[in-house]
């Protein structure tokens, strides 16, 4: 069920009888044909577990199922919308970024500290991103939002990267990422640049970044 750009900040997609997907309530801008919208209260794909694990973490994203026959017109807020088309591997991306995806695709919650280990559990407190990030994984298409656009940078075992976590939208493959740290004088006397803490993923993959520092 793949998305069609329509422009920048509106996507379309084709919804067919016996398919269903997930989006952000409220995301809806318009639709044609025999379409049903009904609040998730399973946790979409991932089920109770997938639920519990984002409310525990504080960061549950209320979701609509999509189902019927027609097209839909998806937007939310403005924001620059991302297509991200998955083969298989597992997309991890921050709750709040999602707009919508393919019901195939199987959701769940990865812990940050997991990948890092306590440095995990601390970009979760400094930045201000959940300690539990929403992998979906296998065959489909994803629609996430960003502010300003998104640009896709290559990961390399040999070239690791490093993203202002604010600036992190989401990212897939096989990554480690963990928070270092650039605190030196000037950011004790208030004369750095702000880039304090920088998200540090190595591997192999690819990340979303998107041209803001701004939450959405």
């Amino acid at each position: 069920m793949p998305f069609r750009e329509i422009n920048s900040r509106m996507v379309e997609a084709q919804i067919a009888p016996g398919q269903k997907m997930y989006s952000q309530r409220g995301a809806m801008l318009a639709y044609r044909g025999e379409v049903s919208f009904t609040p998730n209260i399973s946790g979409g794909q991932g089920g109770v577990m997938s639920m519990i694990g984002r409310r525990v973490a504080n960061e549950s994203t209320p979701l609509m199922t999509v189902e019927g026959s027609g097209t839909v017109m998806f937007g939310h807020g403005g924001h620059h919308i991302q297509v991200i088309n998955l083969a298989g591997d597992t997309l991890y991306v921050e709750a709040d970024r999602l707009l919508a995806f393919d019901g195939t695709l199987q959701q769940g919650t990865m812990f940050m500290g997991s990948q890092g280990g306590v440095m995990g559990m601390v970009r979760g407190q400094v930045t201000g991103q959940g300690l539990f990030t929403t992998t979906l994984k296998g065959q489909g298409a994803v629609a996430v939002m960003a502010h300003g656009g998104v640009i896709e940078l290559p990961i390399t075992p040999q070239r690791p990267i490093h993203v202002d976590p604010q600036a992190y939208v989401a990212h897939h493959g096989d990554v480690r990422n963990k928070l270092s740290t650039a605190l030196g004088w000037r950011d004790m006397v208030g004369r750095g640049s702000g880039e304090a803490f920088q998200l540090e993923l190595s591997g192999s993959g690819t990340v979303f970044v998107q041209a803001s520092e701004e939450k959405l």
